[in-house]
């Protein structure tokens, strides 16, 4: 008898949120079998996995979502500016419907190795269920912050009560009420469940390392007037985001915050305080360039939580001072700071007071133990390496990816990495990615890859790798990128790894703007695939 073999196809994915999804969909309209595998029992991705406390997109519906179907932005209604998570896993969802993509989507199904093979030029994909698939290409749409980062604190396993991580949020949810709870980190997800957790638990006891700047988000339900308007004039709403340095449809007022008169700049800072969202960093072009100009919104923000917070002490503690603002994600928030005014919060801030362990009872910090009933790790994620990582990938002669970046991520555009033929990445290392409003990025990705998959099929070619000179010279460029802003100046920032024990120090997204990169991407395209090196198929087999 014959052993069955591995059910092969043009294209392997892996993972089914906004990009695992749109690829796919790229894949059928050039022709090519393909198949999703994704670790979850349900398509959505990031908003399959997080669905804790507050749980929301810091980016306005209306654009936080795919332009490549007229029809589908028009049939879809929005009912918040800021949409939650189940709503936007309803539209997930429905996106895998309309499009008929669920019958090539293999849900449950954990990868857990892929090799390539250089003989046959094929990619060999093993998932935990000991399952294996077989590729031409691997396109990895894993996402950027999937990896859940718990501290390796010690005691935890000793712990009587019961523990979470917000990117792995249990699905029946979890009841908070009557019970002493603590929350470990106060980034973006902290800042989003730490008001709703703080409304059930009987007390919240918050510890934080690092305090944050957060703007208001103002949410609210989404205007009918508004979707209209929006509907009408999408043409030019995705025209503008694709042609902006983070993929949102509002330009960046071109004047420095140092040319205006203060009781100027204090009113648009105000203005833009009422309006609320991420368009605050929009207010004047140098608050990511200039250390005085930034100071300027930094000291703003400050004022703002002094004001809101009444204890003088509290309010202290919830001060940034070891980052400007913006160099870390800037979180957009919806009664954060008002939280700390409860007689039933509690802020441990753990630089004066660090934590020794996790008892069965609580947490010890160095000033005493702190009772509790539930603890939720707010602490974020092992961001875009991580994913990839955490399969054993392994490319040309056997090599593991995990020793290519032993230093740091490699890659030639976010996009290949040398070594590992006919291997793309979406949204990978050294793109602009986790800086940009995702799905504006996942598309112009994942339509740079169907085109070059075109290109290969029109020419003939099977193979394509990523040069080491490219790799090495974009490698130079993306660092420099990032030493033009003052992102490098958040030391403790997910953006450089640091959030991460023995994570290399590199600054990992592309800070040189969305649409510099795709065109330097168009570039690289209509040159040949310049920096490339593609092959045809043997004599034998072509």
């Amino acid at each position: 008898m014959t052993a069955p073999r591995d059910p092969e196809f043009d294209a392997v994915v892996v993972g089914a949120g906004f990009a695992g999804m749109y690829m796919l969909h790229r894949l059928r309209e050039l022709g090519c079998s393909a198949v999703v595998l994704e670790a979850g029992h349900g398509v959505g991705g990031t908003w399959y996995w997080n669905r804790y406390p507050g749980a929301r997109c810091d980016s306005e519906s209306y654009y936080y979502s795919y332009s490549f179907s007229d029809e589908l932005q028009q049939e879809w209604e929005w009912s918040e500016r800021y949409p939650q998570q189940p709503e936007i896993l309803r539209y997930l969802e429905h996106v895998a419907d309309r499009f008929d993509l669920r019958r090539d989507i293999r849900l449950g199904r954990r990868v857990t190795e892929a090799a390539f093979d250089d003989d046959a030029g094929r990619w060999h994909v093993r998932t935990d269920g000991g399952e294996r698939y077989t590729g031409r290409f691997l396109i990895t749409a894993v996402g950027c912050l999937s990896t859940a980062n718990v501290p390796r604190i010690p005691g935890l396993d000793a712990f009587d009560g019961r523990w979470f991580h917000t990117g792995n949020w249990p699905h029946d949810g979890v009841d908070f009420t009557g019970l002493r709870v603590g929350v470990i980190g106060t980034g973006s997800t902290g800042i989003q469940a730490i008001p709703v957790i703080a409304e059930q638990a009987a007390h919240l006891t918050v510890f934080q390392r690092t305090a944050n700047y957060s703007v208001p988000a103002r949410n609210g339900p989404m205007d009918p007037a508004f979707q209209r308007e929006v509907k009408a004039g999408y043409a030019e709403i995705r025209r503008r985001q694709r042609e902006s340095t983070n993929g949102h449809p509002f330009d960046v007022e071109p004047r420095s915050a140092l040319s205006v008169p203060e009781d100027e700049r204090r009113s648009r800072y105000e203005a833009a305080w009422r309006r609320g969202g991420l368009r605050f960093r929009a207010t004047f072009a140098d608050l990511l360039t200039s250390v005085e100009a930034n100071a300027t919104a930094s000291d703003f923000i400050r004022a703002k939580i002094r004001e809101t917070v009444r204890d003088p002490e509290t309010a202290e503690k919830l001060v940034p001072h070891d980052h400007p603002f913006a160099t870390k994600r800037p979180p957009i928030d919806t009664g954060y700071f008002e939280t700390y005014n409860r007689p039933d919060v509690t802020l441990v801030d753990v630089r004066e007071n660090p934590i020794v362990e996790i008892t069965t009872s609580g947490v010890r910090t160095t000033s005493g133990t702190h009772p509790l009933d539930r603890l939720v790790f707010a602490t974020g994620f092992d961001a875009l390496t991580g994913p990839l990582l955490a399969m054993d990938v392994r490319g040309a002669g056997g090599r593991a990816l995990r020793d290519a970046w032993s230093d740091g991520p490699r890659t030639y555009l976010g996009l290949q990495v040398p070594g590992f033929p006919n291997l793309f990445t979406i949204t990978g290392p050294g793109s602009p990615s986790v800086l940009t409003n995702m799905p504006t990025s996942i598309e112009q990705h994942v339509d740079w890859i169907a085109d070059c998959l075109a290109h290969l099929r029109e020419n003939g070619l099977v193979r394509i790798e990523a040069t080491e000179d490219a790799e090495r010279a974009w490698g130079e460029h993306v660092q420099e990128a990032a030493q033009r802003t003052l992102l490098p100046m958040a030391s403790t920032s997910w953006y450089l790894g640091a959030n991460v024990p023995g994570k290399p120090r590199v600054f990992l997204p592309y800070a040189g703007g969305l649409a510099a990169y795709a065109r330097r991407c168009a570039e690289v395209a209509a040159a040949g695939y310049a920096g490339f090196s593609l092959a045809p198929a043997p004599a034998a087999g072509r």
